[in-house]
């Protein structure tokens, strides 16, 4: 059988599933890797060959162009203010994941081959949970850049992980001086390139959208290669060409070119990545897969969530960040494989690490899915078990408390502008907010302010709420705000309240709890443009002057949101 119809065959199955799973409203990942699965045996039934090895090439290409798309989507100066926690808090969690793997898988291994495993199990996937994240909108978020940083800096960890290991030739002194200049070339000549030479050969091509997609695509090929003569990963190429595409005024329009042919080789790796379940040594297995899912579902998320809390941020934005990291990476896979062809690991260990990642994959799509639902569950636990809740209450400014009269929850995004005309109708303002960058901004200005999130009951009987006249909450959380309703409505029935909501359906069942409005951003929009056509119908000149003035305004914001700086005026990319 020729490898187009063995493509098409995973394609046709694959398309099935996840038609059937999309009818269920289930993730779609669990339905390629399914796919993969039941292809196998289908196959061996009606005497159907498949040519595995030449599957697992075109994976492995596919590999290199996902974590081409994946490094695009990663814009480096949207993590400035989660650098600390995204860099530290990467490697710490990194490391410490390679230790307890090495000490728990001890008890079936020797301690080299408990190594290896540890370093195969110490990353997290960017290309699944920035494609789940990215299909929630939610990469912008705090917790959604927390993650994206992290991931980046374990990519970073496991390209040099990859470096060291090539088979050493020669003396041992004289390969880990080779590696060395090898990684200083890499990020070194990536730099020169992306500065000097990359601006004026995609400024000259910009004017034809073909010849724009072509030189992105050269460019993840070229940077494969010259990884290949390395003896590196083609993967680490097709990464680092991504992440300096990321940086050009003209990621958006490659990123929208590219995302269909992304969706192809998803959907590819992962069905192949099935396919190299058997599920007839399953069963010699299972202990281990047991003893090591506990690991990733348990003390993974443990650790991460200790970490962020340590660096200052809420119990939501922590356990969200810590809960969408808990897979085995696709660096991981090609680690292994690597392993594996050298001869380091045997063939059980291979089979464990494509379970784990198999499983741990799939149950990503549904922990991403429903994480608010499982904060609001294990909140209480959370609460019990808080070793840094001193911490936390140390981030405020709060003179002369009983002298508010108006809350305002959130100071990002609608937040900023609120707080504007509020200071202008001469209210006492105090705000609140779960980003602690904010906080310490807002610190320095001597604005009151109270570090927390309002979906935490101890935060919100922190604050005075019999004595406000107004509260105003920008969270598009329904249950935070319907907690928030509920709350003001115990001490405060005169107070207003102003509520944010995602849904038209979500917004009727505030106002059902007693909102006083509810602000739904999409239809804002179309409201306020709505707005400024009637001004403008009588002299369109006017639009010029409230252009000046929006951009003056959108500068005074990005000043004040260091996140958001952006070398040109396009829309965020989520």
């Amino acid at each position: 059988m020729d490898i187009f119809t063995e493509i098409g065959i995973l394609i046709i199955v694959a398309s099935i599933l996840a038609f059937l799973f999309k009818l269920m409203r289930q993730p779609i990942i669990p339905a390629y890797v399914l796919a993969g699965i039941i292809i196998t045996p289908l196959a061996g039934l009606f005497g159907v060959p498949l040519s595995v090895k030449a599957l697992q090439t075109m994976a492995e290409i596919g590999i290199a162009f996902l974590l081409f798309i994946v490094g695009m989507e990663l814009e480096l100066n949207k993590l400035k203010s989660v650098g600390l926690v995204a860099s530290l808090g990467g490697i710490c969690v990194s490391f410490l994941m390679v230790i307890t793997i090495f000490f728990v898988s001890q008890i079936w291994l020797a301690p080299q081959s408990a190594f290896f495993l540890g370093l195969i199990f110490a990353f997290s996937s960017t290309m699944v949970v920035v494609k789940l994240l990215s299909d929630k909108r939610e990469l912008g978020t705090l917790h959604g850049r927390i993650v994206v940083g992290r991931l980046l800096m374990e990519d970073f960890l496991a390209i040099i992980v990859l470096a060291f290991l090539v088979p050493i030739e020669g003396s041992a002194v004289v390969f880990l001086i080779s590696v060395f200049f090898k990684i200083l070339l890499i990020f070194f000549g990536s730099f020169l390139f992306a500065k000097y030479i990359l601006p004026y050969v995609f400024k000259k091509a910009a004017s034809d959208q073909k010849v724009l997609f072509l030189l992105a695509l050269g460019l993840c090929f070229l940077f494969s290669i010259v990884m290949a003569e390395l003896k590196l990963s083609i993967a680490i190429g097709g990464f680092i060409a991504g992440v300096i595409l990321a940086n050009t005024p003209y990621n958006l329009e490659i990123i929208s070119h590219t995302k269909p042919v992304r969706d192809f080789f998803a959907t590819l790796f992962f069905v192949v990545l099935g396919m190299q379940i058997s599920l007839s040594v399953l069963g010699d297995i299972f202990v281990p897969i047991i003893i090591l899912l506990f690991v990733f579902l348990i003390v993974k998320p443990l650790l991460g969530y200790t970490v962020c809390r340590f660096f200052g941020y809420t119990k939501s934005t922590s356990f969200l960040s810590a809960i969408s990291l808990t897979q085995i990476s696709e660096f991981g896979l090609i680690i292994a494989t690597l392993l594996f062809t050298q001869g380091r690991i045997t063939e059980e260990i291979f089979a464990i690490t494509v379970a784990i990642a198999v499983i741990t994959i799939s149950l990503t799509s549904y922990l991403i899915k429903y994480d608010y639902k499982l904060y609001r569950f294990f909140y209480p636990i959370l609460t019990r078990i808080d070793p840094f809740r001193k911490r936390e209450k140390e981030m405020h400014y709060m003179p002369e408390e009983e002298k508010y009269d108006t809350l305002l929850i959130g100071y990002n995004r609608l937040g900023y502008h609120i707080f504007k005309k509020l200071q202008k109708l001469g209210k006492n303002i105090l705000i609140v907010d779960f980003n602690p960058e904010v906080i310490h901004h807002l610190m320095k200005k001597k604005v009151p302010c109270l570090y927390g999130d309002i979906g935490d009951i101890e935060i919100l009987q922190r604050i005075n709420l019999k004595r406000m006249e107004l509260i105003i909450s920008t969270s598009p959380d329904f249950y935070d705000n319907r907690l928030l309703i509920k709350q003001v409505n115990k001490v405060n029935k005169h107070a207003v309240m102003i509520v944010t909501s995602q849904s038209v359906e979500s917004a009727l069942d505030l106002y059902e709890a007693g909102a006083d409005y509810v602000i739904v951003p999409h239809m804002l929009g179309g409201e306020y443009l709505s707005i400024l056509l009637d001004d403008f119908d009588a002299d369109l000149r006017n639009l010029i002057d409230k252009k000046l003035e929006h951009i003056e305004e959108l500068r005074n914001t990005r000043h004040v949101h260091p996140d958001r700086h952006f070398k040109r005026p396009l829309p965020e990319n989520i």
